[in-house]
């Protein structure tokens, strides 16, 4: 490999969250032939290192590559630091930023003292440094710890490149685990799973130790099979069978019955597993499960609040409002003002936004609360970013995501408000329940006293959540808590169809009206080769009333294929937002960005207040001359400007075309889903159901009517495996 040997002697570019450096480096010796040729002295480098400093020698191991703004760099791929081997350089080291508390005048004497060996001396015996003539103890301590700070990192990441972590892995790890690093790469290098992908954990720990049945192996792939079961199925709890299953799937690893059990039993030994029976659970979500149960019952020992008057206030509500609500909707409103725990489910149409718009205005008015008042004692929460946002527009009050509500800290994936640090809200309604796994239902019941009153809305025949559990109809099911079941539908219009397809859809039971046009609806019969050029034609139609990609949404249940969301946003972006040469474009994974793109946010960024779903437009892209790393893009969503550079566009993908799970929790005025066999067991009646209740103004089905009607009466669903129905059903 070829390599260059110097020292760094200007930063052009560091990121700190990933140790990326662009640098300007001084060379003093390379067997790279392009650089001998043109007699480079400098050359500008590129790469992840940890701690870099101008005060050391370098190994540089890369390549030069030829960059279409900046010219000739050297990519590096790995390096290393140049041992001190002569009387200059090591004074020269020591008398750097360094090393604190050590000046030239004694950097010589120690070197005069100890010799080339300095280093290693002072390493091994702390008392050698007290040997150098006028040395202090407070000084010595000083630079004992400097140099010890120093090499520790040093060896730490020197082992970790030896492991087979590339120097943005090992970067990564050492930030994290500091001191304890060298004990885990030791003795479980499976420790780093937060940070490092397992595969490749499982790659390295079988190619430094070459024992398969270890221990430390078996125990972490049991673990992993087990998280793996988790996030695919959305299980609690596992069988026997469905983890031995998993490790022969994912690890290889052939284990009989009672071998398997011997492990089970070892981590549960550990506090790492329960057993109860047959069930076998991850601790922790065993543990949240319960905890779950033992916080709902603390708020349900609370007493019910009698409110006199509360038919009376709810008829003037009505009157001022101009609105009559029926006989299910008043027992909901009154149910939600008077219970601790109050579940409403219903489906498109049937006015969960109209109960809650009353549930806030009367609590306001019963408990007579200034605006003041408001902010600190009624929650408005929602799992996404659009949902929150929908449902403050709906009752006309600020409303946020869960997860900012509790002060997620992306970086420690920790909540601030939590059983310690709680929140004071009175009154908490959250909205889009269906979303919610038990992870942030547990986070969200421990961040909040139990005198409150929780009012949980959602719509329970949606797409589950795409974490564990299955807390909403487990919630449902245990019957514990009062629960109304909206059924009336309120038309839009006269030959509205939307919401009365979703009923349809839901009760499998479709009638021809499916193939009539109406006034909100149509489904237009196509092959499947011929799905994108009906897309296209109606976004063109769209483009000719005024509508724009703002208006417009396609939904499909996945990315690859013909039909597939990838070559659906190709497809669009082509149609809204054509080249042109005054808007700005960015590339990033062969995926062309441009200004006035429709993006969604793929992963939650509190600090920016953007979250998993959230979509938004780029409004501008500014190039920097001096760095293409540097290039920044400002992303709008709903009034709030977000950042990114080119790296963070791994966080965003074109939005004109995206996945019905990712469009749970919004809404959208016009929606067009294409239906084909090709989606294979992607169609299905939950998935089919989420994303027409997603339309608000008019729905577009275009494809195959045979799949249409196989989506309709395929009931796949993996039944989760959950226990907290039953914790719920035996503990309250």
């Amino acid at each position: 490999m070829n390599y260059i040997k110097g020292k760094i002697s200007n930063c052009i570019y560091f990121n700190e969250d990933n140790n990326y450096l662009v640098a300007v480096f001084k060379i003093k010796e390379t067997n790279d032939s392009t650089i001998k040729e043109q007699a480079l002295k400098t050359i500008t480098i590129t790469g992840n290192f940890f701690d870099y400093n101008t005060e050391e020698t370098y190994i540089l191991y890369g390549e030069v590559i030829k960059h279409e703004r900046y010219g000739k760099q050297f990519k590096v791929d790995n390096y290393e630091k140049v041992a001190l081997t002569t009387e200059d350089a090591l004074i020269e080291f020591l008398s750097s930023s360094l090393i604190k508390g050590c000046g030239e005048k004694t950097a010589k004497k120690i070197v005069d003292t100890l010799g080339v060996k300095a280093l290693d001396l002072i390493k091994e015996n702390f008392n050698n440094l007290l040997l150098v003539p006028g040395m202090t103890p407070q000084k010595a301590q000083s630079i004992y710890e400097s140099i010890l700070k120093h090499a520790n990192t040093d060896d730490t990441l020197i082992e970790l490149k030896k492991v087979g972590f590339s120097i943005k892995e090992s970067t990564k790890i050492y930030q994290k685990f500091k001191d304890k690093t060298l004990m885990y790469v030791q003795e479980n290098l499976y420790a780093f799973n937060k940070l490092i992908d397992f595969n490749k954990l499982d790659q390295l720990y079988l190619l430094n130790n070459n024992d398969q049945f270890s221990v430390v192996r078996l125990n972490a792939c049991v673990i992993e099979a087990m998280n793996r079961i988790s996030d695919t199925l959305g299980d609690t709890y596992y069988y026997l069978n469905q983890i031995n299953s998993r490790l022969q799937l994912d690890f290889k690893i052939f284990l009989d019955d009672e071998e398997l059990k011997i492990i089970l039993s070892r981590l549960e030994s550990k506090g790492l597993v329960v057993i109860i029976e047959q069930r076998i659970y991850l601790a922790d979500y065993y543990m949240k499960e319960k905890d779950i149960v033992n916080n709902l019952g603390l708020i349900n020992d609370n007493p019910t609040i009698k409110i006199n008057n509360l038919d009376e206030l709810l008829e003037n509500l009505e009157y001022s409002l101009n609105v009559n609500y029926n006989l299910e909707q008043k027992e909901a409103i009154k149910s939600a003002l008077k219970n601790r725990i109050t579940i409403i489910s219903g489906g498109p149409g049937t006015g969960k936004t109209t109960i809650v718009n009353a549930i806030v205005k009367l609590y306001i008015k019963i408990n007579k609360l200034s605006l003041y008042d408001l902010n600190n004692t009624i929650a408005l929460l929602a799992p996404t970013g659009r949902a929150s946002k929908k449902l403050s527009m709906s009752t006309g009050f600020g409303a946020m995501t869960i997860h900012r509500y509790l002060k997620w800290n992306k970086e420690t994936d920790d909540f601030g408000v939590n059983e310690i640090n709680k929140n004071l809200h009175k009154l908490i309604i959250i909205d889009e329940f269906s979303m919610i796994d038990v992870n942030l239902f547990d986070a969200l019941l421990k961040g909040i006293y139990s005198n409150v009153q929780l009012i949980i809305v959602g719509d329970a025949f949606q797409l589950p959540s795409v974490g564990p559990g299955l807390v909403l109809n487990d919630l449902i099911e245990s019957q514990k808590f009062d629960f109304i079941q909206l059924d009336k539908i309120y038309r839009q219009s006269q030959n509205s169809y939307i919401p009365y397809l979703a009923r349809e859809i839901k009760e499998q039971n479709i009638s021809d009206e499916y193939l009539t046009k109406k006034d909100d609806y149509n489904f237009i019969s196509s092959s499947s080769a011929n799905i994108k050029n009906l897309i296209k034609q109606i976004c063109l139609k769209s483009l000719d009333k005024n509508l724009d990609n703002a208006d417009v949404q396609i939904l499909a249940p996945m990315y690859k294929g013909e039909n597939g969301i990838d070559n659906l946003n190709i497809l669009m972006q082509g149609i809204f937002n054509p080249p042109d040469v005054d808007k700005k474009e960015i590339s990033y994974n062969e995926v062309v960005f441009r200004e006035k793109d429709k993006v969604l946010q793929l992963i939650n960024n509190p600090d920016c207040n953007v979250y998993n779903g959230d979509i938004g437009y780029i409004v501008q892209i500014n190039y920097r001359k001096d760095n293409k790393s540097k290039d920044k893009v400002v992303i709008d969503f709903d009034g709030n400007f977000v950042e990114y550079t080119k790296e963070d566009l791994k966080m965003i993908k074109h939005a004109y075309a995206i996945t019905i799970h990712k469009s749970q929790g919004s809404e959208f005025d016009h929606v067009i889903m294409p239906i084909s066999k090709n989606y294979s067991k992607m169609l299905y009646n939950k998935l089919l159901y989420t994303g027409v209740s997603r339309a608000k103004k008019s729905l577009v089905l275009i494809g195959e009517i045979n799949a249409f009607l196989m989506a309709v009466n395929n009931n796949y669903s993996t039944n989760r495996k959950t226990t907290l129905k039953e914790f719920l059903y035996n503990t309250l």
